[in-house]
């Protein structure tokens, strides 16, 4: 079978690897920013106050979490929000798994986001889970590549037109045995999601490539009981791929009319306070207890923002129908605003520029 319905399979199956009941769930096979460090949510929390300031201080404010898991980042936003904040807030989990145990009774779970969203639309690590196709450059053109139950695979018929037509735009086959990672659906399922969005900010976190840095064999890969390995679809473990996040731009920002923000987790955390600068050696002396809970919230930031791990993700910052980023007030962190830019929908091979 094609590789997008071989993933649908085994990770949203009967007994998919994310739909089966089990005590410890998807975190006992990898780390995603959300259940590295409760830092990750409170960024996240600070973000939403921003949202919050550019909306006005709705009566109800949204906050929708796609993929949400085990509900964590949800349950962190919550417990750390101010009361008249958390009085307001409508937090939606939209998860295809059944709802986990001991979820706070505030957090609404649901098989699909609500159908209009004022607030905060989060989607941390869930497009690298939306299945795809992957395609191989063949004598004769690009082929669907074809896999097994045991994860063994070989080329198939060639790749229809739309597919064809997305491959053309964004992934270039250069020779015969390359791989692409067909991100169409991908860029549907954001762009559906964001068009649920009537004013806020719609934000995707995830690993992800742009044009310029294409990987020739992709990046489709598995996870088991925190190991990396090789994808087999029998619903034992997590299937990935990594995101191609400038096509999902380019779809987000013709749903909203207007580009998103692009940047790296380790600039966007860094300008929402989450930062892993050691605190001043002489706080030792004069606080001992202090200065250790610094060091461990400096240890637990490095990690989060580390570029060369999960500060290298991309965070995909979608405004609609407020102004963005907002002028800043008082003493409180950075919006941010982007590292990754110069980039035209109207153009879509220029790419994104790093400054």
């Amino acid at each position: 079978m094609r590789w997008a319905t071989a993933m649908e399979r085994s990770l949203y199956g009967p007994d998919g690897f994310f739909t089966r009941a089990g005590a410890e769930g998807p975190t006992g096979h990898f780390r995603t920013s959300v259940t590295a460090s409760p830092l990750f949510a409170q960024g996240i929390g600070r973000l939403l106050r921003m949202v919050d300031a550019a909306l006005g201080a709705p009566p109800r404010l949204d906050v929708v979490d796609i993929g949400a898991g085990r509900g964590e980042l949800l349950t962190g936003i919550l417990g750390g929000a101010p009361p008249d904040l958390a009085a307001r807030m409508n937090p939606v989990a939209v998860e295809r798994a059944r709802r986990p145990p001991g979820l706070p009774d505030a957090i609404r779970w649901a098989a699909r986001p609500p159908e209009t969203i004022t607030g905060l639309l989060l989607a941390t690590e869930w497009l690298d889970n939306v299945p795809l196709d992957i395609a191989v450059l063949a004598a004769d053109g690009p082929r669907y590549v074809l896999v097994d139950a045991a994860g063994a695979e070989r080329p198939g018929l060639p790749v229809e037109p739309e597919d064809a037509a997305w491959l053309a735009e964004w992934w270039s086959l250069p020779e015969a045995g390359v791989r692409a990672e067909i991100g169409r659906p991908r860029d549907e399922a954001w762009a559906e999601t964001v068009g649920t969005l009537v004013r806020g900010l719609a934000v995707a976190v995830d690993y992800g490539h742009l044009r310029d840095g294409r990987p020739p064999l992709g990046t489709l890969t598995g996870y088991r009981l925190g190991r990396n390995v090789p994808p087999v679809p029998d619903g034992s473990g997590d299937l990935t791929a990594h995101v191609a996040m400038d096509a999902v731009a380019a779809a987000s920002a013709r749903v909203a009319g207007r580009r998103p923000v692009l940047d790296t987790q380790r600039s966007a955390l860094r300008q929402l306070g989450v930062d892993g600068g050691r605190p001043r050696l002489a706080l030792a002396s004069a606080d001992p207890a202090g200065y250790l809970r610094r060091l461990a919230r400096a240890t637990a930031a490095a990690e989060l923002t580390d570029p060369a791990g999960l500060g290298a993700h991309l965070w995909l910052i979608q405004p609609v129908g407020i102004d963005w980023p907002p002028e800043r007030s008082g003493t409180g962190p950075e919006p941010p605003r982007g590292s990754l830019r110069d980039w035209c929908p109207d153009r879509p091979r220029s790419g994104w520029k790093e400054h």
